[in-house]
């Protein structure tokens, strides 16, 4: 009745939501004299840690099915560009956290996290009321055989498999190699550079608004170029860049190439989806794909921190090797996205 991927958005949503919106009354129940003495928290402490999970659970549960509605309501041709509408989206819903979380936290503390539920809440009615799933695609989840996807994986012809694994392997590395960025740029900017932490943050958010601006323009540079170019020159482009600020570590040249870096970022990060999509040979995976996807860069933003704080650990607590770390990282993503032969936009505009 609502398709393949609605009714995992309608379930695990709202949980997630709920579960997000309890997490700082759990917190709020905590003594301040118990604070860290977690043998003695109890109750309090377990529900905000039960919340946490379930929320963490429930994400993980909805946020695929929902990106795989962008290959089901959009033809391969148009996948870059429909998925640089996603990002910019997501970008503005960052900023907006920032600035309506942070003034309502400065009310009172658990408001961003109720906020932020409402707007979850709001977004999927918004969502189950205006988009409707391509009815071949939902035939063809209740047809016979149809959930067998692991026979539909071997049945992947060996180039399109080889291609798959390299685009996997080529998110990896550039996630990892980007954590290094996202965790410990504020920390090189309060000791290198000198600035606030405050400060630091803003800095930063020069490549977080240079990728928005750039994103759309992206889709369109691989519509022209072609997918496997744009993402290689967004890697080496964002990874000069940040070799440029290990080398001449001042404020100008750090923000003109954060500037730079967030424009490498949308031509490899709007592309790289789609790609992976359009590997695939059969329209009916593409939610595996985006698990796939979404699998790599979960499995990075798990390792990332913890590989790269041993590295700067290693390096003397000098946070400027993040810039010689996080092009290594990118140069091994280039390494293997070298190697993919699939995953360009498809003849015909496939898709349904």
């Amino acid at each position: 009745r609502f398709g393949r991927r609605m009714p995992w958005i309608l379930a695990f949503a709202p949980l997630s939501a709920l579960a997000f919106a309890l997490i700082p009354v759990g917190a709020q129940l905590i003594p301040a004299g118990l604070s860290g003495r977690f043998s003695e928290l109890g109750g309090p402490f377990a529900l905000m840690m039960g919340a946490a999970l379930v929320m963490v659970v429930c994400m993980a549960l909805w946020r695929t099915p929902m990106f795989a509605l962008l290959p089901d309501l959009f033809p391969s041709a148009l996948r870059s560009q429909a998925n640089a509408v996603v990002n910019i989206m997501s970008g503005i819903g960052g900023i907006l956290a920032f600035v309506v979380g942070g003034a309502l936290f400065a009310v009172y503390q658990p408001l961003p996290f109720w906020f932020g539920a409402l707007a979850t809440m709001a977004a999927v009615l918004v969502l189950f009321k205006s988009v409707r799933e391509p009815p071949e695609l939902a035939q063809a989840a209740e047809a016979p055989g149809g959930l067998k996807v692991l026979a539909k994986l071997r049945g992947i012809p060996a180039e399109n498999k080889r291609s798959l694994i390299l685009l996997i392997l080529t998110v990896l590395f550039y996630m990892v190699g980007y954590m290094a960025i996202e965790t410990f740029f504020s920390s090189f900017a309060v000791t290198k550079l000198g600035l606030a932490p405050s400060a630091a943050a803003m800095l930063l958010a020069v490549s977080y608004v240079s990728f928005l601006v750039f994103a759309l323009p992206a889709s369109l540079v691989a519509k022209r170029l072609g997918r496997r170019i744009t993402i290689s020159v967004g890697l080496l482009t964002f990874a000069a860049g940040l070799v440029a600020i290990r080398l001449f570590p001042s404020l100008p040249v750090t923000a003109a190439m954060l500037l730079v870096g967030g424009f490498g970022w949308a031509l490899v990060n709007v592309n790289c989806l789609p790609m992976i999509l359009d590997t695939s040979t059969n329209e009916e995976l593409m939610g595996t794909y985006s698990g796939l996807y979404f699998i790599a860069t979960t499995l990075a933003g798990t390792v990332g921190p913890i590989l790269n704080g041993r590295i700067i650990d290693l390096a003397g607590r000098d946070y400027s090797v993040i810039f010689l770390v996080c092009p290594v990282f990118f140069v091994l993503s280039f390494l293997c996205l070298s190697g993919v032969r699939t995953g360009e936009v498809k003849q015909g505009g496939a898709g349904l």
